[in-house]
């Protein structure tokens, strides 16, 4: 089937991102909290900065009075702590900041991204409902079953799932979750949502941008953009994790790699805002 290669790693992403947050939360703070269904977060004054953190090692000290951090990790990558007070803000507007500063650096992979969804956009505009191709027809119906095919077009419908195939395009419903994918475009899209929790994954050919957030009043967001090409610079992943209680302040690990793979320098940094903030 065409679409294999792309369904496949689609849902297996969609599972990992599900997993992510998974673990039991620790809750280690002794300043005032605020409560949510995952667990309370500390008001964090000043930021906490050690001199290394896994993978990573501290550049020089603290500076802004406490409220920014940089650390140096392999290959050239580059983490940034920082603690931001919202003043008024909402965390969405306080983190576009970040990740307008930090796609900045990547234009390639803003710019094929944006292609796909402008693709899109034309695609669905333009879209007019068909007959289906003449061709060998099936249908398969019992409880809770609905198959029908025709031609190289498929619909599936199962309870919570639902599979639409047309061509080299499909469409995948799993619960809240939603999955497109083309494989003349080589372009995956996934979008949903989980308890509250939510997901976003935007890939065409080289590019993938990532973005999840959790449900409740506190901040627990992280987002990643990815590129097999290296920007001028050579970058291949940018991002940040983000946490904090409800009306902040926040703080955010920023991220700069030479290595497309999230890999340790990530999960260093995610450390470092744990360490801070907590889980």
């Amino acid at each position: 089937m065409p679409m294999r290669p792309l369904l496949i790693p689609a849902l297996c992403t969609l599972a990992l991102v599900a997993a992510c947050d998974g673990d039991a939360v620790r809750i280690s703070s002794t300043h005032t909290e605020n409560s949510d269904a995952k667990g309370a977060l500390k008001v964090v004054r000043t930021l906490q900065c050690p001199q290394t953190m896994g993978s990573l090692t501290r550049k020089g000290t603290a500076s802004a009075e406490g409220t920014v951090c940089t650390y140096a990790g392999p290959r050239g990558a580059e983490v940034s702590l920082h603690l931001v007070k919202l003043n008024g803000a909402t965390p969405a507007e306080a983190l576009k900041a970040f990740e307008d500063r930090l796609s900045a650096v990547m234009p390639q992979a803003v710019a094929q991204l944006r292609s796909a969804a402008d693709t899109e956009a034309d695609r669905e505009a333009a879209a007019v409902d068909a007959a289906a191709p003449a061709g060998d027809r099936a249908s398969v119906q019992a409880p809770g079953v609905d198959i029908q095919a025709a031609g190289d077009d498929a619909t599936v419908r199962l309870p919570g799932l639902r599979i639409e195939s047309k061509g080299d395009e499909a469409s995948v419903r799993i619960g809240g979750f939603h999955i497109d994918a083309s494989d003349g475009e080589s372009r995956v899209n996934i979008e949903g949502s989980e308890g509250g929790d939510n997901v976003s994954v935007q890939a065409n050919q080289d590019a993938a941008e990532i973005r999840t957030s959790a449900g409740g009043g506190a901040t627990r967001a992280n987002w990643i953009l990815t590129d097999n090409r290296p920007s001028d610079a050579g970058w291949r992943l940018v991002g940040y994790e983000a946490r904090g209680p409800a009306g902040g302040p926040i703080v955010v690990a920023t991220v700069r790699a030479r290595d497309r793979e999230r890999g340790r320098v990530f999960e260093d940094a995610k450390d470092l805002v744990a360490l801070n903030v907590g889980e």
